[in-house]
């Protein structure tokens, strides 16, 4: 044994000592305090006895987590992963009274309430102190990479990883340009700001298309088009269905689409890795994937990426006590909120708490250990998508110190991930890049005290519920929290059919974007039969305070815009006469032209008002930070790579559309000596890994 593979031996021989006497002494402090946790017989021990008996206990203990917790999760893998996250403190309990029960004479003894507190409290402190006695780090991932590292020479391929290097793709779900900026200016992000700082990584903002959101942006970035993807939510008269692109089924097709229009399998076709995405890139391996989710049966392995990580009882305790807290730091933060009138705020009760919890810990802490999996495994190209900062945002604000708060523990994740590079059997390149941002303001119904829907009825003359339904977020994070507990992630008010009257209008809401659409029409209504059928509709949302403009079609003059005051400008003069546009920017009237020209676009396409010295729009769903249409931040997003990367595009230029970022991302992966993106149209479906995070790893070289 070589001198450093015996020091490594000794300091994990070392730091298990150390936590088993930890263990040891929590047993006998958590056995003065527990009057149901007994360590002695009933007449009575010696304090040395007591100590023995604790030792034995906590051994037995630790034995049984390392050898029988992992075929414990694996037997409860068809249990809902949300679910999973609070079962483990009970099957730690279970494991706690069966390791009591090996002590000899029968010393030890714990009611089986008492046995979950005491087994989740030892967890958690052997947990904190593994992490803590690890070499140079303080999370509890690093303590495995060395015995990583040496497991992958053993098996005879180590210092025999690809020369060429690997890349990792980590998107940041909602963060604009200019919030990542200030975040590094003022600290919140010391790891984001010592790469600029450094000069290792270039920042490049982006702009999105008119659909500034996750479906539309994704789809782009990983499978090169995102045509005919007119907003998070339509209609489309041909299949009389509502897509909503973060339900499974329609994930898949809209993927299915993609594949067929750009006729390759996408950017990760060749050894790659897809992790908590809405697309799978075309990836071989992919977990927490939601078009995936849309299979049926065994078929679908979406979530097997939570056994893989919460094999571990130290994962599992830890992330389901930062679960609690984040409930916790939640209700906290929203009572504070109500309590002191914030403006503007949305709703924040039910289940909301939980599904931000998700978000920003279980999630989050499964996909970081996915990505570390797929490094030490060897893998090519990896893309993972974070949505804790969306969710929270659209709930708190872009800009709160909720978000700011999110930030920062995103930033430590990248932390992680680029010390986990340097165990790596292969180099990696870091990109870190987002969808979309967000901007800020109160919602259409808070300003003006009803929604999208009840104007659009009332331009109809049709009747307007007392109490209208409100239009609920279209947050990422309800999908993946839906996907865990394998329910349906359609809502009730977003059914594949609409069962409303088929005169009446659908009207949807992404962000502050509107689309309305008359299902009894088979084609895209003109101007000339909406104002045939409702004289009073266009002018009622034209003229509307909230409205910034709206897209139909003239049969006189193809597509135009209209606004206030009849402003009726046709789109091949916007850019003489922007219009209603002018207050958009310049890309505007490029962005409103290719949603036109999609086959399911709206009868009526509504975007909300701007203001622009603000930045501030009108959100038609309950969000204070939204995205999904036109109009300030939601519509900057940014690209951080490398420097050893050509620049994305050319001085001067602006990197408009994420059609163009999947352009920028695949020429950087052959400057990389790395995947190749053929045409493949044989593999549309990937296949599902389990086995991918740091803890349940295996090295697995394939030959480009």
């Amino acid at each position: 044994m070589g001198e450093g593979r015996w020091r490594r031996f000794a300091g994990t021989w070392w730091r298990s000592i150390a936590v088993w006497a930890v263990s040891t002494v929590t047993m006998l402090v958590l056995a003065g305090i527990l009057p149901d946790f007994q360590l002695q017989s009933d007449n009575g021990d010696s304090a040395t006895r007591i100590a023995v008996t604790a030792a034995l206990g906590a051994g037995a203990f630790g034995i049984l987590s390392a050898l029988v917790w992992p075929l414990l999760v694996r037997a409860l893998l068809l249990v809902p992963a949300l679910v999973l996250g609070l079962v483990v403190f009970f099957l730690n309990g279970g494991l706690l009274i069966f390791a009591l029960a090996l002590v000899p004479d029968g010393r030890g003894e714990a009611n089986p309430e008492t046995a979950v507190v005491v087994a989740a409290v030892m967890s958690a402190v052997a947990s904190a102190t593994g992490g803590a006695l690890a070499v140079r780090d303080d999370d509890a991932y690093r303590r495995r990479l060395y015995r990583l590292a040496d497991r992958r020479r053993r098996r005879g391929s180590a210092g025999a990883g690809p020369s060429t290097p690997g890349t990792v793709f980590l998107q940041l779900d909602g963060v604009g340009h200019d919030v990542l900026r200030d975040a590094v200016d003022r600290g919140v992000m010391p790891t984001v700001g010592a790469w600029l700082g450094a000069g290792t990584h270039r920042l490049t903002p982006w702009r999105t298309d008119w659909s500034s959101q996750t479906g539309a942006s994704q789809l782009g970035i990983l499978h090169g088009s995102n045509y005919d993807v007119p907003a998070f939510r339509w209609y489309e008269k041909d299949t009389r269905e509502i897509q909503v692109s973060n339900r499974p089924t329609s994930a898949a097709e809209l993927q299915r689409r993609a594949i067929e229009h750009t006729g390759d399998g996408g950017l990760l076709t060749l050894d790659g890795a897809s992790r908590g995405n809405l697309f799978s890139g075309g990836a071989e391996q992919v977990a927490l994937v939601l078009s995936v989710a849309a299979r049926r049966g065994k078929e679908n392995r979406s979530r097997a990426g939570y056994f893989a990580y919460f094999s571990d009882p130290a994962n599992a305790v830890r992330t389901a006590l930062s679960f609690v807290a984040e409930v916790v730091r939640e209700t906290g933060q929203s009572t504070r909120a109500r309590l002191t009138r914030q403006r503007p705020r949305v709703g924040r009760g039910g289940l909301y708490p939980f599904i931000r919890a998700f978000a920003t810990v279980v999630e989050r802490d499964v996909v970081v250990a996915a990505v570390i999996g797929d490094m030490l495994a060897g893998r090519s190209a990896v893309y993972a998508d974070l949505v804790a900062y969306d969710e929270v945002a659209h709930h708190s604000g872009p800009v709160s110190r909720d978000a700011e708060k999110v930030l920062a523990r995103l930033d430590r994740s990248l932390a992680l991930i680029a010390k986990v590079a340097e165990h790596a059997p292969r180099p990696y390149r870091i990109v870190v890049l987002s969808d979309h941002g967000q901007s800020p303001g109160e919602t259409f119904r808070a300003r003006y005290g009803l929604g999208l829907q009840d104007l659009v009825r009332a331009g109809c003359g049709l009747p307007v519920p007392r109490r209208a339904r409100r239009t609920h977020s279209g947050a990422e994070a309800r999908a993946a929290v839906r996907a865990a507990l394998r329910r349906p992630v359609e809502e009730g008010s977003e059914k594949h059919r609409p069962a409303s009257r088929r005169s009446e209008p659908i009207v949807l809401a992404s962000g502050n974007l509107g689309l309305v659409s008359f299902p009894d029409v088979p084609h895209r209504m003109s101007k000339e039969e909406i104002d045939a059928r409702h004289p009073a509709l266009l002018p009622t949302l034209a003229n509307h305070p909230g409205v910034g403009f709206l897209l139909v079609r003239s049969e006189e003059h193809g597509a135009v815009v209209l606004g206030a005051r009849g402003a009726e400008i046709p789109l091949a003069d916007l850019d003489e006469r922007p219009g209603p546009l002018a207050d958009f920017g310049a890309h505007a009237a490029d962005a409103v032209r290719r949603t036109d020209s999609f086959p399911h676009t709206a009868d009526i396409m509504v975007n909300s008002w701007y203001d622009p010295a603000e930045g501030e729009v009108l959100a038609f769903e309950e969000q204070i930070g939204s995205h999904g249409g036109l109009g300030g931040a939601q519509g900057h997003p940014f690209l951080l790579a490398p420097e050893v990367f050509s620049p994305p595009v050319a001085k001067g230029a602006e990197l408009v559309g994420a059609q163009q970022v999947h352009h920028v991302l695949r020429r950087w992966l052959r400057e990389g000596s790395g995947p190749q993106v053929p045409v493949d149209k044989s593999r549309h479906e990937p296949a599902p890994d389990a086995s991918f995070t740091a803890a349940t790893v295996t090295p697995q070289d394939k030959s480009a």
